[in-house]
């Protein structure tokens, strides 16, 4: 394993977010293993290129994300990978193209599974009149776009009825899991949408369970959606 990195280029993006993405993709790809110390503060500063106070930014930002700890006497250590928050929407666009496209896929279904079929039930009840009203809007132009088929608008357009549904809950602890949908959603649906199709049917019955404010058809439809044989992902892939 080797400790160097790259100088850190000029770009629009903030020196120090560009410092914390590339330590983090070294320790997201086990490259800085957990539990190793990283470099120190020196060390790192002159092998990036910047300051001080870039750097010191950077840490805070790695920290704040459960990748690092610094510890008295000992320096800043990579933190076990059981404690890193993989909800963060910034972290999850640092992991692109870390993993297999199947294995991240798999996962992130697993995730929807999870908790998605009760966002709908939550919506079917909880959605005010003007959210239903978009959700409407949103859903014709679904039927639009499947019968004119293009696959950039109908990411867009999918990701704003999931998202939306998400809103809709008008439960807070649900609102992150919509930020998650778009940071993940677009690769998701480019690598498991089945042969390019758009489940135009699934969505239609998602949302007229929640136009009908029937939570409990709401959660069953959602779930139904959600398996892996509407996806092309295989059967036996870890949820």
């Amino acid at each position: 394993m080797t400790n160097n990195f790259s100088l850190i280029s000029t770009s629009n993006r903030s020196l120090h977010v560009q410092v914390a993405r590339s330590i983090a993709r070294r320790i997201l790809s086990g490259e800085l293993p957990q539990g190793s110390i990283v470099p120190n503060e020196m060390a790192l500063c002159e092998q990036f290129g910047v300051s001080r106070t870039a750097l010191r930014e950077a840490m805070k930002l790695l920290t704040s994300k459960g990748l690092l700890e610094s510890r008295p006497k000992i320096g800043t250590k990579v933190v076990n990978r059981a404690y890193w928050n993989f909800l963060d929407p910034q972290l999850i666009e640092w992991m692109d193209g870390l993993s297999d496209a199947e294995t991240f896929c798999s996962q992130f279904l697993g995730l929807r599974r999870a908790v998605e079929p009760e966002a709908c039930a939550l919506a079917a009840v909880n959605a005010t009149a003007k959210q239903r009203i978009e959700l409407s809007e949103i859903f014709q132009k679904m039927v639009k776009i499947s019968n004119q088929f293009n696959h950039e608008e109908w990411i867009e357009v999918d990701l704003s009825f999931h998202r939306l549904i998400f809103n809709a809950t008008n439960n807070d602890f649900y609102l992150p899991f919509g930020n998650i949908l778009t940071t993940m959603f677009r690769t998701f649906i480019l690598h498991s949408s089945k042969d390019g199709g758009v489940c135009l049917n699934e969505h239609r019955m998602i949302y007229e369970a929640i136009m009908a404010g029937d939570s409990e058809l709401a959660r069953e439809v959602s779930l139904d959606h959600l398996q892996k044989g509407k996806h092309r992902l295989a059967e036996t892939a870890a949820s």
